[in-house]
C-alpha cells in the first residue's frame, strides 16, 4: 500500500470536543455523531473533487485527529472508477513500483474543500443530529406514558396550553384541563402523559390533568404503601374538578388501605385534593362481594336492598332520608357509582319501591335497558334518580332509565340486609365553597380543619 502524499493528519481536538458536548446536550450516541461526521466529510470531499471517487474519513477520538482520504485499488482494466484505478494511471501518479492489487491512498486537505462543501457537511451533521434527537425524545417519552411530568406554562392559545417539560414541549388540550383552574404563563404545572405523537415538527407529548391515571399517580407519590405495593388501587373514576371515587385494597391484613390513603389527620389525601383544585374524593375499601361493595360506594347513604339482575344491572333501594345524598348533585354520585361498579344502576327510595304496583315493579326489575321503570310512577318519580340529558351523554347513562336494575327473591334480599361483620369507610374531601352547596342539598359534611382549604370526613357504617 502506497500513499501519493504523506501529510500530517488534521488536528481537530476542538471539533471532537464540540461533538462530545453535543452528544451530552442532546442525549445521543457519540458513535452516531462520529458516523455522521464521516459521512458529511466524505460528501464534502466528493463535491470538492467533482468526480465519483471512494472517499473515506477516519476520526481518532483519543488523539482528536481527523483524516480524509481516497482509497482505490490498482487493476489491469477499470470496471468501477469509484473504487479502482488502472495500472498505467497508478504508475504515472505513484511510480513504477506499484503493482496490480495494491491500494493507493491519497490524503485530502480539508482546508481546500471550499466554503460550499463545508456548508454541505455542516447541514448533514445538523440534520442527522436533529433526527436522532427527535427519535430519542419520542422513545423516552413513549416509555413514560401514564407517569407524571412537571413543567412551566409557556403559552396559552385558544384554551390549549403549551408546557415546557425540559427536553421538549407538551400540549395540555382544553378538554384535558380541570375547568375551574386558571393557568398563568410561567406557572408550574403537573400532569400525566397520555400520548406521544410523531409529527413533522417532532414528537408531540400530550398531557392531561383529568384522566384517572393522574389521580392514581398522585396517590402513589403521597402514599408509601401504594408505591411499595402493600396497598393496591383497584379502580379510579372521576368527574374532574368536582368529585372522584378510588377503590383500594390490600393483601396484608395488618394494613388499613383506606386509612393509609387518608393519612394522619388527612394530610396525605389533602395534598392530593389541593393539587386537583379541591376535588372531592371518596376512598372505598374494595371487596369482590357485590352487595357489600354497593353499600360502600353509596355510603354514608343507607342502602336498604341491593337487587342485581344479570351481569350489568343493579337496582338499589335507599332509605328516603339518604336518597338525595346517594344520587348527588345532578346525578353526579350515581354516575360515578355506575362507573365504579361497571354496571348500570337504578336507585329507588324505600317508600317509593314499596309502593310500586306489580306492573311497575316488573318493569323496574326487567333486563330491558330501554324500559323506563319510572314512566308510570306519577309524582313518585320526583324522588328517583334523574340525570340531565347532557350529563347522560357524558357518563353513558340515559337519564333515570339508565340506572341498572336487578332481581333476586325476598329471602336473598333479607340476607343482604342482615349482612354483618364488615365496615364501610367513606372518605369525602371538599373545600368550603363545595361544603356550603352540599349542605343545601342535604349532604352533611364535617369540617375537620378550619385552617385548611379542604376538609376530610370519615364515616363508618357498622353492620354492613
Amino acid at each position: 500500500m502506497k500513499k501519493k502524499t504523506n501529510k500530517e493528519a488534521l488536528k481537530a481536538e476542538n471539533i471532537v470536543a464540540s461533538l462530545g458536548a453535543v452528544t451530552k446536550e442532546k442525549s445521543i450516541s457519540m458513535d452516531m455523531v462520529l458516523e455522521t461526521l464521516r459521512d458529511a466529510l466524505a460528501t464534502a470531499a466528493k463535491r470538492y473533487l467533482g468526480t465519483p471517487v471512494n472517499v473515506e474519513a477516519k476520526i481518532d477520538r483519543d488523539k482528536g485527529t481527523i483524516e480524509v482520504y481516497t482509497r482505490r485499488v490498482v487493476v489491469e482494466e477499470v470496471e468501477d472508477p469509484e473504487f479502482e484505478i488502472s495500472l498505467e494511471e497508478a504508475r504515472a501518479e505513484v511510480g513504477k513500483g506499484i503493482a496490480v492489487g495494491e491500494e493507493i491512498i491519497e490524503d485530502l486537505d480539508i482546508n481546500l474543500f471550499g466554503r460550499m462543501a463545508v456548508q454541505t457537511a455542516k447541514q448533514v451533521i445538523v440534520q442527522r443530529v436533529r433526527e436522532a434527537e427527535r427519535d430519542r425524545i419520542f422513545s423516552d417519552y413513549s416509555e413514560r406514558i401514564g407517569t407524571i411530568v412537571t413543567g412551566k406554562v409557556q403559552q396559552v392559545e385558544r384554551g390549549n396550553i403549551l408546557v415546557d417539560i425540559g427536553r421538549t414541549e407538551a400540549l395540555l388540550p382544553f378538554r384535558e384541563q380541570i375547568r375551574k383552574e386558571r393557568y398563568a404563563q410561567g406557572a408550574n404545572i403537573r400532569a400525566c402523559i397520555t400520548d406521544v405523537r410523531n409529527s413533522a415538527k417532532g414528537p408531540q407529548v400530550i398531557i392531561s390533568r383529568t384522566c384517572p391515571e393522574f389521580l392514581e399517580r398522585l396517590f402513589e407519590s403521597e402514599v408509601p404503601e401504594i408505591s411499595d405495593k402493600t396497598v393496591k388501587i383497584v379502580r379510579v373514576v372521576r368527574d374532574p374538578g368536582h368529585r372522584s371515587k378510588i377503590a383500594v385494597t390490600t393483601s396484608d391484613s395488618r394494613v388499613d388501605p383506606v386509612g393509609a390513603c387518608v393519612g394522619m389527620r388527612g394530610n396525605r389525601v389533602q395534598n392530593v385534593v389541593r393539587e386537583l383544585a379541591n376535588e372531592r374524593i371518596d376512598i372505598i375499601n374494595w371487596t369482590d362481594e357485590l352487595s357489600l361493595l354497593v353499600r360502600r360506594v353509596f355510603a354514608p347513604a343507607e342502602v336498604k336492598r341491593v337487587i342485581p339482575i344479570g351481569d350489568s344491572k343493579i337496582v338499589v333501594v335507599i332509605a328516603e332520608d339518604g336518597l338525595a345524598l346517594a344520587i348527588g348533585r345532578e346525578g353526579q354520585n350515581i354516575r360515578l357509582a355506575s362507573k365504579m361498579l361497571e354496571r348500570e344502576i337504578d336507585v329507588f327510595g324505600d317508600e317509593e319501591f314499596a309502593g310500586l304496583s306489580d306492573e311497575q315493579r316488573a318493569a323496574a326489575l326487567s333486563e330491558d335497558t330501554e324500559q323506563d321503570s319510572h314512566d308510570d310512577g306519577g309524582d313518585e318519580g320526583d324522588d328517583v334518580d334523574t340525570v340531565d340529558s347532557a350529563d347522560a351523554v357524558d357518563s353513558n347513562v340515559d337519564g333515570d332509565a339508565d340506572d341498572a336494575v336487578g332481581n333476586t327473591d325476598e329471602a336473598a334480599d333479607e340476607a343482604l340486609e342482615n349482612e354483618s361483620g364488615d365496615e364501610s369507610v367513606h372518605v369525602e374531601i371538599m373545600n368550603e365553597a363545595v361544603d356550603s352547596v352540599a349542605d343545601a342539598d342535604g349532604n352533611a359534611e364535617a369540617d375537620t380543619d378550619s385552617d385548611d382549604d379542604a376538609a376530610t370526613e370519615v364515616t363508618t357504617n357498622g353492620g354492613v
